[in-house]
């Protein structure tokens, strides 16, 4: 760890040293002769003996430059050019590198030539940190939606769950026309929006959204930005659809959509069962950075009806459902930069799946197996609704978002073991209130005053009930009875706050914060037996928890930030002083912790040319557990597992180093990354547990425990103009090393996985166009006291190809092949395919379309899973081939 300290501190100092020997700089003005501003003309420095241009800048939106000398440049010998269409070029000697070079143009009259220009070669068009795709020269005429074009664009990636990356850096946001209409939910968006209303995709780099602050702190986010049309913003638009199918089948989707520069609006109701859970387009992107600022993240769901894993398939394939959707997404631009929004949604859905699977635990004397079938169905209400109050000024931002959450999920599973067969019934409810106040203004001495408050309560009341007479033997004293109840709430008040001064000069922000939190719990559980004779009693006196929590911290901070144009850096110095008390009269429990912790963090940016950077990151946190670490009493989490805890409260130390270099020419459309994460985090305390072909009984014991990860990951796109075909890569190499206590057995374990997969999209013609990926995943694990190790290996393959054989008519066939192969077990391969025809009637602005997905009726799947000495074999039922007919119409 000391070399990885010395070798991140040898590389930032000698990235400092070259910015200090990077050259001087020349910058200046340039006007008309009436004094205004002349922006985006180009100037040339140049080298006054051979005449060439040794640096080029564009002037600003105020007429303003600066060039970059390089290092050893003789003054003597420059020379500084301006050209602007419709202005008198002007050439200039540079006299002093602290002397303004400014230009007054006058104007010139010139008759130009009607050219016409005739290219379909795509360009990427930059402006500072800027990078502009044009839809029109990515989209084909099989694109509905904005989000079809954007995952053909070159250096973009779009994971399966939504989340756009850019040169492997996920986008903190996508923004309409320059307004955040949706904060991270942005697939509402890209999932919405026609691809025809869309002029260009603007890469935003470093994008700080709040005036007050740029170029005052650091930021290396990226966002995306669409720009409207000016033809779509003058009325509302909509891509209605209505479609019916066999067997039973129903698609309906009806929006609305506004984009002015006064007023947006996406708002939808749609309905299907075909298998597309209209939930995934609420997916926050961007959830853990929420939970960093405000430093609390809400109590996760303790019950569940069992551990079933996720079929490695496109949701659509797999997902039985019924679902509905309301979703309104408004924003109104007042005057004087006031804005106000409201983001809300209802959701009805009732989801069923059916599986089976064998679960094998390899223990180094012994092997645990067991079997288990699940009919479950799901249905969730979900009501979500936040209102914003937003003013960006550049001397003044205020932002107060206000969010509701109220959920009501009813689970149900038919269960069937070794052992017995029994129903399960899993409600959970939550009901979340939030508000979070943030003020920023800058003083007359330009120094900036921050207040931030934020408050929330949350409460999650769970129930799960599993009968008749599950494991007697354990539960009941080998007595037959009826059911079992489980019980939890864990109800949570917090607040957070903090007021902060900021004090800019013209080469480091320095920020000074202080501030106080808040968290108060009440951990809530019982777990009953109901007999027979509809008689309650508690499982055992073991069984009941009512423990009481209280969490206080005291922070202060400094921070200093480089906002430069080569360099960026920040370096955050926070100390904490953090109290925290728990207590359960049930058990005699009543123990405090007092720490004094000291969390650093560092980031850097260099730009190493004018499109190349590279970056490096370490932090160093202190982490304590939650009230869901310390519950004495057991807890039926699900039917397999009883957990408890017999030791102090988890303290967790994480490093965190990683670095990377990320490489663009959009001349020539080429992009490539590499990267790597380093993770070291060292615990007090170990999860032991016992594993029978029966139940799994979980404690946590104090046992110094450290685990260890690397992360390697590299990507590469490139457009090759002769083929009209992007060519995309990616690998990913991962490794990590933990320690389990399994039947009393200390188990080391080493799990590596490596991912590659290689893409193409072309445009063969202006007719055919096609796309393919490939994905290849091996995962493997093994333990230094076993002997064996284990490995699945799996590639998945995807092809589609679209046809228009005139220009009403648009014909896609589309298919996936799966392949899994793991040494002992068969091989396993699956094919999908699906196929659709699409008309258009000009006179009515309508398309029908014919579908046929999994033409082939593919109706059941099995999947493989590793994790440590884990092995699980599963099998999904599949809803089989749908046909369906729909009417798209736009509005």
């Amino acid at each position: 760890m000391k070399q990885i300290t010395r070798l991140a501190g040898l590389l930032v100092m000698g990235m400092l040293l070259s910015v200090a020997v990077f050259g001087q700089t020349i910058k200046g003005t340039v006007k008309d002769s009436t004094g205004s501003a002349v922006p985006y003309a180009g100037v040339n420095l140049k080298n006054s003996v051979s005449n060439s241009i040794i640096a080029y800048a564009v002037t600003d939106s105020k007429g303003a430059y600066l060039l970059q000398v390089p290092a050893g440049t003789a003054i003597n010998s420059l020379t500084v050019e301006v050209r602007s269409l419709g202005f008198k070029s002007q050439v200039k000697a540079i006299t002093g590198f602290d002397v303004p070079v400014d230009f007054t143009l006058s104007r010139s009259v010139n008759q130009l030539q009607t050219v016409n220009i005739k290219s379909s070669r795509p360009v990427l068009r930059t402006h500072g940190d800027t990078l502009s795709y044009k839809v029109s020269d990515f989209a084909n005429p099989q694109d509905r939606t904005i989000g079809e074009v954007i995952k053909k664009l070159p250096g973009i990636t779009v994971a399966a769950n939504g989340t756009i990356s850019y040169n492997n850096k996920p986008v903190s946001a996508v923004y309409i026309g320059g307004d955040n209409l949706l904060d991270d939910k942005y697939s509402i968006a890209t999932n919405s929006i026609p691809q025809q209303a869309v002029n260009q995709v603007q890469v935003i780099q470093n994008d700080q959204p709040v005036k007050v602050l740029r170029n005052k702190v650091m930021s290396d986010d990226v966002a995306l930005n669409l720009e409207i049309k000016k033809g779509a913003k003058l009325h509302l638009m909509g891509q209605e659809s209505i479609g019916a199918g066999v067997p039973g089948n129903y698609d309906v989707n009806l929006n609305a959509m506004m984009f002015k520069d006064n007023y947006k609006a996406i708002n939808y109701l749609a309905g299907n069962n075909t298998g597309y859970d209209v939930q995934q387009d609420l997916l926050s992107h961007n959830l853990t950075d929420y939970n960093q600022r405000i430093d609390n993240a809400l109590p996760s769901t303790v019950l569940s009806l069992g551990a079933v894993n996720t079929p490695q398939l496109a949701e659509d394939r797999y997902l039985f459902d019924r679902s509905g959707i309301l979703n309104v997404n408004n924003l109104i631009n007042l005057k004087n930069n006031v804005q106000l929004r409201i983001n809300a949604y209802y959701v009805h859905d009732t989801q069923r799946q059916d599986y089976s699977q064998q679960t094998t635990v390899f223990l180094p004397s012994d092997t645990v197996k067991y079997n288990e079938v699940q009919h479950n169905r799901s249905v969730p209400d979900i009501f979500h609704t936040q209102f914003t109050l937003n003013i960006n000024r550049d001397k003044y931002y205020l932002n107060d978002a206000l969010l509701l959450d109220d959920k009501h999920i009813n689970n149900y599973s038919g269960l069937k073991t070794d052992s017995s067969a029994v129903d399960q019934v899993f409600k959970d409810n939550t009901l979340d209130f939030s508000n979070e106040f943030n003020l920023i203004k800058s003083l007359k001495s330009n120094d900036i005053i921050q207040a931030y408050s934020y408050i929330s309560h949350s409460a999650e009341p769970e129930n799960l009930v599993i009968g008749p007479g599950y494991n007697a033997a354990i539960f009941n004293n080998n007595v037959p009875y009826a059911q079992l109840v489980q019980n939890v709430n864990v109800p949570t008040w917090y607040t957070n706050n903090y007021f902060s001064f900021k004090i800019p000069s013209n080469l480091i922000t320095q920020s000074y914060r202080a501030g106080f939190s808040v968290q108060s719990q009440t951990l809530t559980s019982g777990l009953d037996v109901v007999q027979n004779n509809n008689s309650v009693n508690l499982e055992s006196d073991s069984a009941l928890n009512h423990v009481n929590w209280t969490r206080k911290k005291v922070y202060a901070e400094a921070a200093y930030d480089l906002p430069g144009t080569i360099l960026k850096a920040n370096l955050t110095l926070p100390v904490t002083l953090q109290q925290i008390s728990y207590s359960d009269s049930t058990y005699s429990l009543n123990k405090s912790l007092t720490r004094l912790y000291f969390n650093p963090q560092f980031r850097m940016k260099y730009q190493v040319g004018a499109e190349n950077y590279l970056n490096f990151f370490y932090n160093y946190r202190n982490e304590i557990g939650t009230i869901e670490n310390v519950y004495p009493g057991y807890i039926l989490t699900d039917y397999r597992t009883l957990y408890a805890n017999n030791a102090g409260l988890t303290e967790q130390q994480n490093q965190q180093a990683g670095g990377g270099f990320s490489y663009r020419k959009a001349l020539t459309l080429f992009f490539w990354n590499i990267n790597a994460l380093y993770n070291h985090t060292a615990a007090n305390n170990i999860a032991s547990s016992v594993i029978t072909n029966n139940i799994q009984e979980g404690i946590v014991l104090p046992y110094p425990n450290s685990t260890d990860s690397w992360i390697l990951n590299g990507s590469i796109s490139k457009y090759a103009f002769a083929l009209r075909t992007t060519f995309s890569g990616a690998i990913q190499w991962q490794t990590n090393h933990s320690v389990q206590i399994q039947n009393n057995a200390l188990l080391p374990f080493n799990t590596t996985s490596e991912t590659y997969n290689v893409s193409a999209d072309t445009k063969v013609t202006d007719a055919v166009n096609f796309n393919y990926k490939a994905t290849l995943t091996q995962t493997s694990s093994h333990s230094s006291v076993e002997a064996s190790a284990f490995k699945i290996d799996q590639l998945v393959q995807q092809l589609s190809i679209n046809y228009d054989p005139v220009e009403d008519i648009q014909c896609k066939l589309s298919g996936e092949h799966y392949f899994t192969r793991q040494q002992g077990n068969p091989d396993l391969k699956y094919f999908f395919a699906d196929a659709s025809v699409k008309f258009r009637v000009q006179k009515w602005k309508s398309d029908f379309e014919l579908s046929a997905v999994n033409f082939l009726n593919v109706k059941t799947y099995n999947a493989l899973y590793l994790s440590a000495n884990t092995f699980t074999a599963s099998s999904y039922t599949l809803p089989g081939r749908i046909i369906m007919l729909r009417v798209y119409f736009n509005i």
